[in-house]
């Protein structure tokens, strides 16, 4: 009698079992450490910018729609073709490095949805990419500027995509295809450029060593004017008197003569 009377509430209980799984994803979602989430109430406020969800487990009710984020740096690779200040067709490799704003990213829904790197980040990347290489000869987008036109364009594309609340970690050009000629004119000309550059080193160095020697020269000739116009005979006279007085110290010298040598300096006689 008794199990008639829980056997409903058991029925019930499977029932509502069964109904909570099959919803379960509509109440339940889980935000991960790289993303954030915001929240579109369908009978309320609407998209609830302000509040962007934190990572961790949430509850919402069935009926509001939540979109997710990743707030990440993301890499988008592009190909393109463009044409440089005179025209030349160039092939260029770019990666686009960004990431969305956590905070913003319900305005960033809002304006672009979730395809925002198809209609924000690509158009604008693409766009920037052709107008700065537009102002650059392709010998110095290959060679001497890439780095310039990586930078300016990266400025560029920055400036748009910080106004909708997307910030870009960097723009790196990867490979730059040129028409073959011209491929091969601007290294034939860079390789001249260094050979004259290698030339020139070469002539100021052995200019260089040429001084150093014409410097030397001129200063053991003043040396040694300085030397000659300062040994008088009495200074000689004086300084192998000196000298005689020092070696007559030795146990070598046996006998000093004073005054018979030439010019009357001293004599020194020994075993030798």
């Amino acid at each position: 009698m008794n199990n008639r009377k829980i056997l409903p509430f058991i029925i019930l209980g499977v029932i509502a079992f069964f109904v909570l799984i099959s919803i379960s994803s509509s109440l339940f979602y889980t935000v991960q450490a790289d993303e954030r989430a915001v929240i579109f109430y369908k009978f309320g406020e609407g998209l609830d910018k302000e509040n962007v969800i934190a990572p961790g487990f949430h509850t919402k009710a069935p009926w509001n729609d939540v979109f997710i984020y990743t707030v990440r740096e993301t890499a988008a690779d592009e190909t393109m073709d463009v044409l440089d200040k005179n025209g030349l067709p160039i092939h260029v490799d770019v990666t686009i490095r960004f990431y969305p704003v956590p905070e913003k990213i319900g305005y960033i829904h809002e304006k672009f949805n979730r395809n925002y790197v198809t209609t924000l980040i690509i158009p604008e990347a693409r766009s920037a990419v052709r107008q700065v290489m537009g102002r650059y000869t392709a010998e110095e987008i290959y060679s001497t500027k890439r780095a310039e036109v990586e930078n300016t364009i990266k400025a560029e594309c920055e400036k748009v995509l910080s106004e909708n609340n997307v910030h870009m970690a960097a723009l790196l050009i990867k490979s730059i295809q040129l028409p073959e000629q011209i491929r091969i004119a601007i290294q034939n000309k860079l390789q001249q450029e260094q050979e004259a550059l290698a030339y020139q080193f070469k002539l100021e160095k052995e200019k260089s060593e040429a001084e150093r020697k014409r410097i030397q020269a001129e200063g053991e000739a003043r040396a040694n004017s300085i030397i000659n116009n300062s040994l008088t005979d009495k200074l000689l006279k004086m300084r192998g008197i000196e000298a005689t007085l020092e070696l007559a110290k030795s146990p070598n010298t046996k006998v000093v003569v004073v005054g018979s040598g030439k010019d009357g300096m001293p004599l020194i006689l020994g075993n030798n």
